[in-house]
């Protein structure tokens, strides 16, 4: 059973166009086919309607003519006894006096001969007595007239009483013809004799009608003929937008991702298409960018670190080589030995702490948010700060009352790699580093700046870079690995806060570091 529905799927979706230009064209034409047929039915309804009541008021217009040149019974009041000469030359018995006694309802041979005066081929002309009697007047020698019910034509009776009857009924007659009939009544006005039925076949309409609907038909084909050759060029040109950004599709790669669609091609529903395509690329750019750089990264990541670890790692075992070849017996050299290898492994130990830390920051950041002042803390610092600065002269200057929700060891770090940093790059005797905090309505400022040499203007992008170091030519006794700017900017950052640099050579550097204020802000990952 699922193979059977395998093989009926499988044959849907062969038949079914696949082609955006086929479905349109062939939809389009679909609806305006439909279209067509309707107006054609409708066409054929109200011509033919149109048709049947011009008939009818023909057949209307008859009403004015005297009643007897139809061979009807009672003349009129003074009951007329007329003989109306027929089509065969032969003189029509005379009509009875009283209506009511009249036998003329037979069809019978005797009167065959006799004819009404305005006798047509094509039409029936019968009379229906004020008592039901009905009598056929063309039947014996034309059109057989068709015949209603009693309750109709009493139904007819009354209304012409009332004066409201109009219209006309289509029927069918005893040999299956179709006639348009009509009735009028047989006395003048105020005296009633019956009615008067005459009939139309409804051939010759329905012929008319019938060659106005092959010829509506005929120039239905045409325009569909037309429209599909038409159509087909329009079609090509209205899907020309979107083959081209095919085309453009299909000359991306994870290479080239800077192509975009052009927004304006004229097609409101293109251009929506084009900037959703072009929105995509740009974050797709970004994406890969992205990933380009952080892969980038990582690699000088690897390579710095593994740089790092290496000379102090070189450094152990040059000392143990040296030892193990006799200097382990001389104290002196044993002693020298060993600080150096504690200060290597010191320093190793530091950097191994802090790529840890990066690690754990670049994750999600775990800080301890509690309510602190940023003032009783840098005051709480500043003896170990001023005994990093041995002779430099370091000041603060504090604004009392900041309070926001820090973690306080990680803001400590933050000063502390700043401060030391600052220590780093001024001179010994004649350096000078400021401790400033602020606070504006939203946020606290805290501002470590010293009158060291400056750093260049073309290294300042770089200055919280992991691993980067401004000035190549110190050494790494003299300064750090390079990841305590990279620190604290990841702890600021973590902070909802942000870090600047601002450097002018041999002017100084300044450190500006915003917190929030009074607000417990989400972490940054």
């Amino acid at each position: 059973m699922s193979r059977l529905k395998l093989i009926q799927s499988r044959i849907r979706n062969a038949a079914a166009p696949r082609s955006l230009r086929i479905q349109l064209l062939s939809r389009s034409l679909l609806v305006l086919a439909a279209l067509l047929l309707l107006i054609g039915a409708l066409q054929y309804v109200i011509m033919k309607d149109f048709l049947y009541k011009n008939q009818a008021e023909t057949l209307l217009q008859m009403r004015g003519l005297p009643k007897e040149l139809f061979g009807i019974p009672g003349a009129g009041p003074e009951r007329l006894n007329i003989r109306v000469q027929g089509f065969s030359g032969e003189a029509a018995p005379a009509v009875p006096a009283d209506p009511a006694a009249s036998t003329v309802e037979k069809n019978s041979s005797d009167n065959s001969g006799d004819r009404p005066l305005l006798f047509l081929p094509d039409m029936s002309i019968a009379y229906i007595s004020e008592s039901g009697m009905f009598t056929d007047l063309t039947g014996a020698a034309g059109m057989v007239s068709p015949r209603l019910s009693a309750e109709k034509y009493a139904a007819l009776l009354e209304q012409f009483e009332h004066r409201v009857h109009g219209g006309y009924e289509v029927v069918q007659d005893e040999t299956g013809r179709e006639q348009l009939v009509v009735f009028r009544p047989a006395g003048g006005p105020g005296a009633q004799y019956g009615l008067i039925q005459i009939g139309k076949d409804t051939a010759p309409l329905q012929s008319i009608v019938l060659r106005q609907l092959l010829t509506f038909a005929g120039l239905s084909a045409v325009a569909l003929a037309c429209g599909l050759m038409l159509y087909l060029p329009l079609l090509r040109r209205t899907l020309h937008p979107l083959n081209r950004m095919v085309r453009t599709v299909e000359e991306i790669n994870a290479g080239n991702l800077s192509i975009r669609f052009p927004s304006r091609q004229g097609q409101t529903e293109i251009d929506a298409l084009a900037q959703s395509f072009n929105g995509m690329l740009e974050r797709l750019e970004i994406s890969f960018e992205g990933e380009r750089e952080a892969k980038e990264q990582m690699r000088r990541f690897i390579a710095d670190a593994s740089h790092e670890l290496r000379t102090p790692l070189t450094s152990i075992h040059g000392f143990l080589e040296v030892l193990l070849r006799g200097a382990a017996a001389n104290p002196e050299q044993l002693q020298a030995s060993l600080k150096s290898m504690l200060g290597e492994s010191t320093r190793m130990k530091k950097l191994v702490e802090d790529l840890l830390l990066l690690a754990k920051l670049d994750r999600q950041p775990e800080l301890e948010l509690r309510e602190t002042r940023l003032d009783s803390l840098v005051s709480e610092m500043e003896p170990h700060l001023r005994m990093l600065a041995k002779e430099r002269t370091a000041r603060f200057v504090l604004t009392g009352g900041v309070t926001g929700m820090y973690d306080d060891n990680a803001i400590k770090q933050v000063i502390l790699n700043l401060f030391s940093n600052a220590v780093q790059h001024t001179d010994p005797g004649q350096g000078l580093i400021t401790v400033t905090l602020t606070a504006t309505p939203k946020e606290a400022v805290l501002s470590i700046r010293d009158n060291g040499c400056g750093i260049p203007p073309e290294h300042l992008p770089h200055v919280f870079d992991r691993f980067y170091r401004s000035d190549a030519s110190r050494t790494r006794s003299q300064g750090g690995a390079g990841l305590g700017l990279s620190i604290s900017q990841s702890i600021v950052e973590a902070h909802s806060g942000e870090i600047r640099v601002m450097s002018q050579p041999g002017a100084g550097t300044a450190f500006e570091v915003r917190l929030p204020l009074n607000a417990r802000r989400e972490l940054r990952s």
